[in-house]
């Protein structure tokens, strides 16, 4: 989709969650059903990352990200939560939209700049607004892919 990042359109969910740990447990699950990853390992990298200090952007945002030795190149998974939930943020605002990266270990400036243009993207009130406002996972997709594109 962009050449900072892939995201699949099976990788754009809607889920219904009750907490932090449910949201991350669903990331792992996108991860490993759309890219074929070990769903363990994503898991464990990206509790490891949350433990540092919590990915919750902000503005009802989290971008928990990680890296990892099973990827080439970074791959995205795009969660809308049904309902916000607490995720410790920056701001102590609920979260309900989740943008997940997986980076590859040595990615140094690569994943930094997949991270630069997620966090751009999702800064955007008009983007957050439509993605909310979104009326199933294609238009959720639809609207990222065409931003990505733009801006490449």
């Amino acid at each position: 989709m962009t050449a900072l990042f892939t995201l699949l359109p099976d990788a754009v969910s809607t889920v219904k969650v009750d907490s932090k740990s449910a949201v991350l447990d669903c990331l792992a699950d996108r991860f490993a059903a759309v890219y074929g990853l070990d769903r363990a390992q994503v898991l464990e990298r990206i509790l490891e990352r949350e433990n540092l200090g919590s990915t919750g952007f902000g503005r009802g945002v989290a971008i928990p990200h990680a890296r990892v030795p099973m990827v080439e190149k970074p791959v995205a998974v795009f969660l809308r939560l049904a309902a916000p939930v607490a995720f410790e943020a920056a701001d102590d605002m609920p979260v309900d939209l989740v943008f997940g990266l997986l980076s590859p270990e040595a990615a140094g400036v690569v994943h930094l700049h997949a991270l630069a243009a997620i966090s751009r993207l999702m800064r955007d009130d008009k983007m957050h607004a439509a993605l909310m406002e979104a009326p199933g996972d294609e238009a959720i997709y639809a609207l990222i892919a065409n931003v990505a594109d733009r801006s490449t």
